[in-house]
């Protein structure tokens, strides 16, 4: 479900458009989610949804409509993918609350360039796919019409839930990777190594848990738990989760890629997990070694 106000109407049809012919299941008002009464409409199309998508600006946040609807989706525990179209704004209020410690899709710079639009829209359709893919029955995606002949069609996503979250380093492009075995030397909390990988593989991929103001990440084939030792300045898995393994996911709103650029916060010491010269390190202030892209 596409949630917006209506300054925004033509960049959500636009994007409502695309993700229709990439195969998802959309509702959006205009495009026949409006019939008879239209509080009726709106609450029908919460009651459906599995996830609502919030297209985040100071007028939607002022509106009552948008309010009253984002609130009853979270009353209903739909699940809330953000989408950001507004520079230099921070959500605050009632749309702050819903939407703390969630990780937005940026559209900020979207609707001046073509190629950004498609990076975005790509950044949405993971962030859906990653959630909410496995109750989603995605079609195939529908050819679309050529534009101009010389103008190479953009290639079609293959839509597919991936196993977890990937973490790859912006600067050195390596992998977070548990290897699966015991730290050396032993220590008493039996904890083993995580280690940066050149190539993306299972032990690269982390299923991610809500935690009390946190996120938990377990490897998908270890079933450990992505870890950071402050006093040590060491990155490891364990077989369970304590404070070691919290961890805050926030978008890196630095970067200007479009590629869904996070920053992986440890949230007992507030260390930046980072790569430097190959290694593992806590920062205890953000720079470009701290920039990871999900993927």
């Amino acid at each position: 479900m596409l949630s917006y106000q209506w300054d925004d109407q033509a960049l959500v049809k636009k994007i409502y458009n695309r993700l229709r012919d990439d195969g998802l299941p959309v509702w959006m008002d205009v495009e026949g989610g409006v019939k008879g009464n239209i509080n009726d409409a709106m609450a029908a199309g919460v009651e459906e949804a599995v996830v609502i998508c919030p297209f985040m600006t100071p007028e939607y946040q002022a509106s009552r409509s948008c309010k009253k609807e984002l609130n009853y989706a979270d009353t209903r525990a739909v699940l809330v993918v953000p989408v950001m179209l507004t520079k230099n704004w921070e959500a605050s209020e009632w749309l702050g609350l819903i939407t703390a410690g969630l990780l937005w899709v940026d559209f900020r710079n979207a609707e001046k360039d073509e190629e950004i639009f498609e990076m975005c829209l790509r950044s949405l359709e993971e962030e859906i796919m990653f959630n909410v893919g496995h109750l989603l029955a995605v079609e195939e995606a529908a050819p679309r019409e050529e534009e101009e002949e010389d103008e190479p069609e953009p290639p079609k996503p293959c839509l597919k839930k991936k196993p977890g979250r990937g973490f790859r380093h912006a600067v050195s492009e390596l992998y977070i990777h548990d290897s699966g075995e015991q730290m050396t030397p032993p220590t008493t909390e039996s904890r083993n190594t995580v280690e940066l990988s050149e190539a993306a593989g299972d032990h690269c991929y982390w299923e991610e848990m809500k935690g009390d103001g946190c996120k938990f990440y377990r490897n998908v084939v270890t079933n450990r738990f992505l870890g950071f030792d402050w006093i040590r300045n060491e990155v490891h898995s364990e077989g369970s989760p304590s404070e070691s393994e919290e961890w805050l996911l926030l978008v890196d709103q630095t970067d200007q890629s479009h590629k869904r650029a996070v920053i992986i916060k440890h949230k007992r010491s507030g260390s930046f997990l980072a790569v430097r010269d190959g290694s593992f390190l806590g920062l205890t202030s953000y720079d470009e070694d701290c920039k990871w892209f999900l993927e």
